[in-house]
């Protein structure tokens, strides 16, 4: 299986392959989204440490069952050779209707066909009231007249 686009990245193919997981993670689907992943992927997602796409695919779950109506807006950082920095922002709300922004840094780390090795992310919560959302987009992938988070000021 390949998932171009490939390493090493230039500054232009590591803007596709981060859009490309914006729009994954904007559908909500672990089914798809874990197949961005090589089988044994290893992941720290905060405190919690992932390996492989079935830990993965159920972290997802879990993950999408507590952060309602989300929506998510990424950003290259930097890249080199296998890997990209990406910064996020990503709005929901939980079941009692409280709402956050959710601000983090992700490092990448890419095999040869494209599939990610290798994500250590780090975020923070931040509560906000509804009325101070940002990202009002239909569920699914932000629109591209939608803009980025340099755009917004975050």
């Amino acid at each position: 299986m390949t998932r171009p686009p490939h390493p090493p990245f230039t500054s232009m193919t590591a803007a596709r392959k981060v859009r490309m997981a914006e729009d994954a993670w904007n559908s909500r689907n672990p089914d798809a989204v874990v197949m961005a992943y090589t089988p044994d992927s290893r992941w720290r997602n905060r405190t919690e440490f992932i390996t492989g796409r079935e830990a993965i695919h159920a972290f997802l779950t879990r993950k999408w069952q507590h952060e309602l109506d989300y929506r998510l807006v990424k950003e290259v950082w930097a890249t080199c050779g296998a890997r990209i920095a990406v910064r996020f922002a990503y709005e929901w709300h939980d079941g009692f209707g409280n709402w956050y922004r959710s601000f983090g840094n992700e490092n990448w780390e890419f095999d040869a066909v494209g599939l990610m090795r290798q994500r250590i992310a780090s975020i923070n919560d931040l509560g906000i009231a509804e009325q101070d959302r940002l990202f009002h987009w239909p569920a699914g992938r932000r629109p591209d007249d939608h803009p980025g988070l340099t755009e917004l000021g975050l």
